[in-house]
């Protein structure tokens, strides 16, 4: 995800290799053609490393039931190339095991090969080592770059080619693609060329968070009105990014219904006025299908077309695949929607708080200047130095002050000019000041220093590298030439050509205390808010299948691992202003900014632990590095579950409910046909309605996994409201 590039390179001639008896896999101007035959293609992104291999199965099946036909994902350099020349597909990065379950399961893939691919991913998936690389550019023309690449590039295509997953060879692959075509609208755009299709491979459903910032979310009306909109103006492959599932299923279904009028079709496009079109896909010998959109994001509508008389809210479109009869409005959510809950671990006899030991981070060496492992007169920008296998690097100097020099004093100021993200400094073993600043700054703390030799030492860290922006590769952080400096009065010291000794890493995660069993810790008098920590506990696996998470509220910021295998970095003192959230409207066009939650709140406080990190016989371990002082004890492990389900549909749906993990419906404590109003967890009676809707579901539904009831009047009654459309909402407990 980055700023919106409409720019599609598509590599179609790999797959018309036609070395088996499989699909043959060509384009035209409208549509990907597979078998001779058009076909549209609703796909969503699933990225391998992001979950585990246990989970593909379950993620890529429920992809499928939502009515995708095809599923994306990037291929990450960075993560399958750590080290030039040493390659890693192993675990969660086996891209072929992951090819061949989407490929059980019936669906295409697209392949995009990168070598970048931003995606929130770390340095846009391009590995750091590139940038030490003599006379490299990235991503331009410079041959150093195109030569790795190549190399790379030609090792995935060798590899898919060889485990034969190409559709042309009997596998999944429909295509590959170098770069992309990203945004939360694509239905203006227009190929750059005659001959290929429309097509839209980043329609993103959302967008990401910063450490400090909001939540934001996109609603589920407009991601739906993106995608109808993209296909109403002849559109013929999208993908989400990521991909959702409810309120969208009956879209494709819809879609699908008028699948040849889309591809095969002539299109007549007419201006009603006021922001309304309809969009008519006619051909000999197909069915025909059509669009009605109501892009005004202000004013409903009601549009006379074909003899019929159709509503169509504010910024909708609605789809008629016989051009008759609507199957599906893109602001008339009719699919049942969930409130998560966050359940306290109910593990067979798991105490009600966590049992923790720990350890202090081995600072002695590095506070009195040992334990470096190279020296250097000048400061390093930190990537040169750990190419980012770590978060971490020490920098250590000394200086003699004379006690008979100019402006000497016990108590001077310590100048530090550093880059981002994070800064600590110590003098003569003591702790002096710290600053936090993704794009660095000056940190100024008075220091007690001693006439002789005094020890300066510096942590800096990191949070995650830039993935997106122009020469994003020279972003710098860590110190990278101070300076640094010692000041009294008007003298100053700099230090910045000092002989400098480098350390990288952490002690403890050289050691890998978090992932050994014969590791000392210490279990009495556990501290609290105490920098530089190691905590560890010891906890079962929570009882069902439902989702696992830690709550790592109470810590401050450092590194969580599950059984030795790392869940990422946590911040939880990271929070968004306390302004800022309020209701948002589907209607108009969206931005990142526009809907908001979240305020006051963490930016991530629960992080997920997948169930195949644990052990369902025997204990599990939780190790903490805690960074700048945090509290253990409010730490623990919850499941995830749909609390609340609810259902908000009109008159000649049928109204669907369910319960997730064998939990049952305990009550329904809301139900209204007529014109409720309000979203699932507020939602009230409106001007017209019934007294029997709720009885009416309630023996229908308590007591069950799954209910359903057609919503009709013979079912609820005759209600009154005036010639306004009738629904039905319904909110109840699992």
């Amino acid at each position: 995800m980055a700023p919106k590039v409409c720019f599609i390179a598509f590599v179609l001639g790999l797959f018309c290799l036609s070395l088996c008896s499989a699909d043959t896999i060509s384009h035209d101007e409208r549509a990907i053609v597979i078998n001779g035959q058009r076909k549209l293609i609703i796909s969503g992104s699933i990225h391998y490393p992001r979950s585990t291999p246990e989970m593909w199965p379950d993620l890529i099946r429920k992809a499928k039931e939502g009515g995708l036909n095809a599923i994306e994902t990037y291929v990450f350099w960075n993560a399958h190339e750590p080290i030039r020349r040493q390659y890693d597909f192993e675990g969660r990065l086996d891209l072929v095991r992951f090819l061949k379950t989407i490929h059980d399961e019936g669906l295409y893939s697209i392949l995009r090969i990168g070598p970048y691919v931003c995606a929130e991913w770390n340095f846009g998936g391009l590995p750091v080592w590139l940038n030490q690389l003599p006379n490299v550019e990235l991503r331009t023309d410079n041959q150093v770059y195109e030569n790795e690449m190549a190399n790379f590039t030609t090792l995935i295509v060798n590899m898919i080619q060889q485990e034969r997953l190409l559709a042309s060879q009997g596998g999944p692959i429909i295509i590959a693609q170098i770069d992309t075509c990203n945004g939360f609208y694509c239905d203006n755009f227009k190929p750059n060329n005659a001959t290929s299709p429309k097509m839209w491979t980043e329609n993103w459903t959302g967008w990401f968070k910063n450490w400090g910032g909001y939540q934001p979310y996109r609603p589920a009306e407009d991601v739906a009105y993106s995608v109808a909109r993209f296909y109403q103006r002849q559109g013929t492959m999208q993908n989400y990014y990521m991909p959702k599932w409810g309120h969208l299923k009956e879209l494709h279904e819809s879609l699908y219904a008028m699948e040849n009028a889309l591809l095969y079709g002539d299109v007549i496009h007419t201006d009603h006025g006021n922001g309304v079109w309809s969009s008519n896909y006619s051909a000999p010998g197909v069915s025909a299908g059509c669009f009605l959109c109501n892009t005004n994001s202000q004013n409903d509508s009601n549009l006379s077309f074909n003899g019929n008389t159709y509503f169509l809210p504010a910024w909708s479109v609605s789809v008629l695949p016989d051009c008759k009869t609507e199957a599906h409005n893109t602001a008339k959510i009719n699919a049942q929607t969930s409130l998560m809950e966050n359940v306290p671990n109910t593990a067979d006899n798991e105490p009600s708080g966590l049992s923790w030991s720990w350890r202090s981070e081995m600072l002695k060496d590095v506070l009195h200047g040992n334990g470096g492992q190279f020296k250097s007169n000048e400061l390093k920008e930190q990537l040169s130095v750990t190419a980012d296998a770590t978060d971490y690097l020490w920098y250590m100097t000394r200086i003699y002050l004379d006690p008979k020099g100019p402006n000497f004093s016990t108590n001077m100021a310590l100048r530090v000019n550093f880059k981002g993200h994070g800064l600590y400094a110590f003098v003569n073993g003591k702790f002096v000041g710290s600053l936090y600043n993704m794009s660095g700054g000056l940190l100024e703390q008075t220091a007690t220093v001693k006439a002789g030799m005094n020890h300066i030492t510096l942590l800096t860290s990191t949070v995650g590298l830039t993935n997106y922006g122009a020469h994003y590769e020279n972003f710098q952080v860590g110190i990278a030439g101070g300076p640094v400096q010692l000041v009294s009065g008007n003298t100053t010291w700099d230090l910045s050509s000092n002989e400098w000794s480098y350390k990288i890493g952490l002690d403890g995660e050289t050691r890998e205390i978090y992932a050994k069993e014969h590791v000392k810790w210490f279990h009495d008098d556990v501290p609290v808010r105490r920098p530089f920590t190691w905590y560890k506990t010891t906890f079962k696996a929570p009882i069902g299948n439902e989702p696992v998470v830690v709550d790592l509220n109470g810590m401050s910021k450092g590194v969580a691992y599950v059984n030795g295998k790392s869940l990422g970095r946590f911040w939880p003192t990271q929070t968004a202003s306390q302004t800022g959230c309020s209701d948002c409207s589907y209607k108009g066009p969206y931005s990142s900014s526009k809907c908001q939650a979240n305020c006051g709140q963490p930016t991530q406080r629960w992080y997920h632990v997948p169930r195949s990190f644990l052990e369902a016989a025997k204990d599990n371990t939780l190790v903490l590095f805690e960074e700048a002082g945090g509290d253990p004890l409010q730490v623990s492990f919850q499941t995830v579950t749909a609390g609340t389900v609810c259902a908000n549909l009109e008159e000649g749906h049928t109204m669907s409910l369910a319960c997730q993990g064998g939990h049952t419906i305990s009550s329904v404590d809301f139900a209204s046909f007529g014109n409720p109003q309000g979203t699932c967890g507020s939602f009230s009676n409106g001007i017209c309605g019934d007294d029997i809707a709720l009885s009416i579901v309630r023996q229908a539904c308590v007591g069950k996994t799954e209910c359903s009831i057609d919503v009709t009047e013979e079912m609820f009654g005759s209600v009154d409201c005036w010639g306004m459309t009738r629904r039905l909402a319904v909110q109840a407990k699992c």
